[in-house]
């Protein structure tokens, strides 16, 4: 991750605290692009997950196909996002495939995702302070974790990292519960 693009979100960030108009034209969905460019994965291999305490539950904010489509509870035992949140610590998994987990959103298919299984991700939590207000999850898919490409590594881990701060901040803003 460049430290002008983690700068850059730190900007919108203070301009969204100062006219929290700008909201309105925001668009997550063209960040999560800007990180599955910056990581070197698919657009639909980036999620952004939204934390409800009211209800209990993780939401998609991103990839917008799948806001409708159901809701990850925080007391799931085989979630790995929700375990993200409950445990506020990040995650590299390169066998989730073979992992126990909700199979559920990957066999979703729309025009602007495929219903290829995950083989690999980083999930990590999206704090404001120090609560956990949402997850962001950074997957490769693939028939195989061979075709899915490479292992995530450490350095990966820490350019998703160095992104959960700023975004923690935008989501309260996005996102106010």
């Amino acid at each position: 991750m460049s430290a002008t693009f983690v700068s850059e979100l730190e900007r919108i960030v203070r301009e969204l605290e100062s006219d929290p108009s700008g909201v309105a034209h925001f668009s997550l969905a063209a960040l999560a692009g800007r990180i599955s460019g910056n990581l070197g994965v698919k657009p639909d291999e980036v999620a952004i997950l939204g934390v409800s305490y009211r209800w209990r539950h993780l939401h998609f904010l991103v990839p917008e196909a799948l806001k409708h489509v159901g809701y990850i509870p925080l007391s799931s035992t085989v979630a790995i996002a929700a375990r993200t949140v409950r445990e506020s610590r990040p995650e590299i998994n390169n066998n989730f495939r073979e992992t126990r987990h909700i199979t559920v959103f990957e066999s979703v298919k729309t025009e602007t995702l495929n219903n290829t299984a995950i083989q690999k991700i980083i999930s990590a939590p999206i704090l404001s302070g120090s609560k956990v207000v949402g997850v962001l999850q950074v997957s490769r898919k693939g028939d195989s974790p061979e075709t899915a490409g490479p292992d995530f590594t450490s350095d990966d881990l820490g350019k998703v990292l160095a992104l959960c701060k700023p975004l923690g901040k935008l989501l309260q803003h996005l996102c106010p519960e």
